[in-house]
C-alpha cells in the first residue's frame, strides 16, 4: 500500500490539523475507518486509528478523523479526543492574541505548513473492534423532526444533575442555548428559563464571541450571570485547568440554579460535572449516567446496549480518572469526593472556596 504525502492546512483553535488531503484521496488509496496508520510530521511520528469522529479514539487518544460535514465540505483532520493534537505532538503551541481570531500558534523549530506529512499503514483494519463498539449505532442530526420522541429539553440535551448528594434541581448541563449551529439553541434557553437559571458556566466561548450570536440581547440566557471561559478541549493544560477553577469560583459566589454548558453538553460539559458530581459523593455509577443521558439524547444509547458501558468507559471516566491520578473510578478502595477535592485545590482553590462550592451545591430548588 502506497504511502501518502501531503502538508498542514491549518491549526484550528482547538489543536486539530487539518491536511491538505481529503478523505476521498485517502480511501481510493485503500485507507478507511478502523485502519491503523502511521503518522509523520519533520521528526515527530505517531499511530493512530482512522476514523469518522473524534469519540472513535479514548479520552486522549489520537485519531486520524475523515470528517464530512451538513455542507458537503470533507477533510481530514489529525486529533486527539479531549486533547490538542498541535501540543502533544510537539508541532506547535498555543498563544493567545488580542488580534482576530484571538490566538494564534507558534511552530516548533523546524516545523511549519510546509513541513511534509507522511501517512503509511501500520496495520490494516487492525482497529476494528475498537472502532466497532465506538459506533453508536446512528448518526446524530440537527433536525428538531428526527427526534420527536424527545422533549424539546431532551432534545436540546438539557438536564438536571441529579446525582448522590447534589442538591435538587441546582445544577443543569446543556447545549448551547445561544449558538445555534446545533439547531437546539431556542429549545435550550427555553429549557433555561422554565428551570429559573440564574448563573451560567459557559465553557466554549470568549465573551466577545457569547454576545455575538444572533438573538442574544432578547434571550433568557442573557438574563443570567455569565461566565465565558474559552475553554479548548485540553482539559489537563494550564490554561484550562485555570479556566476550570475560575468557572467554578463563580458559581461558588453565585446564586442558582445554575447551568454548565459548551457547544453539545457533552465532552467539557461532562468532565466539569463529573468533577462536580464526585465531589458531592457520587459513585462511578452515577456518574456513568448521568454522562450517558447525552449520548441517548442525541444517539439513542441506552443501558444494555453493548456500546453503553464501553462509552462511558473510554470517555468521562477515563478522563477523570486521567485527572485524579488513579487507574480507574471503579479501583477499590478511592474515594472519589477526596479526590475530586486534591482535584480542586491542585488547580489552585483554596479550602474556604472548596466549602463554598459544595454549600452552593446542596442547595435545594425543587420546583
Amino acid at each position: 500500500m502506497s504511502q501518502l504525502e501531503t502538508r498542514i492546512s491549518e491549526i484550528s483553535r482547538y489543536g486539530n490539523i487539518t491536511l491538505c488531503i481529503i478523505p476521498e484521496e485517502m480511501e481510493e488509496n485503500g485507507y478507511e475507518p478502523a485502519d491503523i496508520i502511521s503518522v509523520r510530521i519533520g521528526s515527530a511520528k505517531m499511530q493512530m486509528p482512522v476514523g469518522t469522529e473524534y469519540s472513535d479514539a479514548d479520552s486522549g487518544e489520537p485519531v486520524c478523523c475523515l470528517k464530512s460535514f451538513p455542507d458537503g465540505e470533507t477533510v481530514v483532520v489529525l486529533a486527539v479526543n479531549s486533547g490538542c493534537m498541535a501540543e502533544v505532538s510537539g508541532i506547535a503551541k498555543y498563544r493567545e492574541t488580542d488580534e482576530d481570531p484571538g490566538y494564534e500558534w507558534i511552530y516548533a523549530e523546524g516545523m511549519d505548513e510546509t513541513v511534509p506529512v507522511y501517512i503509511s499503514m501500520a496495520e490494516k483494519q487492525g482497529y476494528a473492534d475498537e472502532y466497532a463498539m465506538h459506533q453508536l449505532g446512528m448518526t446524530r442530526t440537527n433536525n428538531r423532526k428526527d427526534y420527536a420522541e424527545l422533549s424539546d429539553a431532551d432534545y436540546a440535551n438539557f438536564h438536571a444533575v441529579e446525582t448522590a448528594g447534589m442538591g435538587k434541581k441546582v445544577l443543569f448541563r446543556s447545549s448551547s442555548p445561544i449558538n445555534p449551529a446545533l439547531n437546539r439553541n431556542r429549545e435550550a434557553d427555553e429549557a433555561l428559563r422554565k428551570a429559573g437559571i440564574k448563573t451560567v458556566m459557559n465553557m466554549t466561548d470568549s465573551e466577545k464571541t457569547m454576545r455575538q450570536y444572533p438573538g442574544f440581547d432578547t434571550s433568557g440566557y442573557a438574563a443570567c450571570d455569565i461566565i465565558a471561559l474559552d475553554m479548548s478541549m485540553d482539559y489537563f493544560s494550564e490554561d484550562s485547568r485555570q479556566k476550570l477553577a475560575e468557572g467554578f469560583r463563580f458559581l461558588a459566589s453565585h446564586d442558582g440554579p445554575y447551568l454548565i454548558h459548551c457547544n453539545e453538553g457533552k465532552d467539557r460539559t461532562g468532565f466539569a460535572s463529573g468533577i462536580l458530581e464526585c465531589l458531592m459523593g457520587a459513585d462511578a455509577d452515577d456518574i456513568a449516567a448521568d454522562y450517558m443521558q447525552t449520548f441517548y439524547n442525541y444517539y439513542g444509547v441506552k443501558p444494555g446496549m453493548p456500546q453503553y458501558k464501553q462509552i462511558a468507559a473510554a470517555n468521562k471516566e477515563a478522563a477523570l480518572a486521567r485527572a485524579f491520578h488513579i487507574s480507574s473510578l471503579r479501583e477499590s478502595g478511592i474515594n472519589l469526593a477526596e479526590c475530586a477535592e486534591k482535584y480542586l485545590a491542585g488547580i489552585g482553590m483554596r479550602e474556604e472556596e472548596i466549602i463554598r462550592l459544595k454549600e452552593s451545591l446542596r442547595k435545594d430548588f425543587n420546583q
